[in-house]
């Protein structure tokens, strides 16, 4: 496996090593050894979840607060995404920063989202399959988001947003100004 540091600090793009033949092709999709020894993080994830959407779902940008932040390991299964992360944490080096990558069933990159992050992905295919892991339980008391057209953050997200589909709780997200307090 390779892990390529983003522009945002603690957070890693994932290539791990595609083993392909005639029948198809093998590959590791995570190993906590592996990626404690490259990343110098010993992250104990504790659930898999999988989301399935449709072309131009954006969901997000998310974020659980407090003693409920979760750090994410996510990847695709099925289909595409534009994958966008933004570093809340007031005390980094690259806070209200954002890092987007194309994450895909063909190319099999992983994202690695630390805690204090905002996540948020953009379907760009059908039946699209999101796969992560998560480092702590979701607890709804503690949700939190922020909105993925924040003048402030200045999101590209490279299609058309009047073609979105998104949740009414995602349309009614503060900006990060609005909840700067709360970080």
């Amino acid at each position: 496996m390779k892990i390529t540091p983003t522009n945002l600090k603690d957070s890693f793009v994932i290539s791990p090593d595609i083993f392909p033949d005639g029948r198809g092709f093998f590959y590791e999709f995570y190993n906590r050894r592996a990626f404690a020894q490259k990343t110098g993080l010993d992250i104990n994830f504790i659930q898999d979840n999988i989301s399935k959407s449709s072309k131009g779902v954006l969901r997000g940008l998310h974020f659980q607060k407090g003693k409920a932040a979760q750090s994410k390991l996510v990847s695709i299964l099925q289909g595409s995404v534009l994958d966008i992360v933004v570093d809340l944490r007031k005390n980094s080096p690259s806070f209200g920063q954002y890092f987007s990558i194309v994450l895909s069933a063909e190319n099999h990159l992983q994202l690695f989202v630390p805690k204090g992050f905002a996540h948020g992905y953009l379907c760009l295919e059908d039946n699209t399959l999101f796969c992560y892991k998560i480092d702590n339980y979701y607890d709804k008391n503690s949700e939190a988001g922020i909105r993925y057209n924040d003048p402030d953050l200045q999101i590209d997200w490279q299609f058309d947003l009047s073609k979105l589909k998104l949740s009414d709780k995602d349309t009614k997200l503060p900006f990060l100004k609005e909840i700067l307090h709360e970080l």
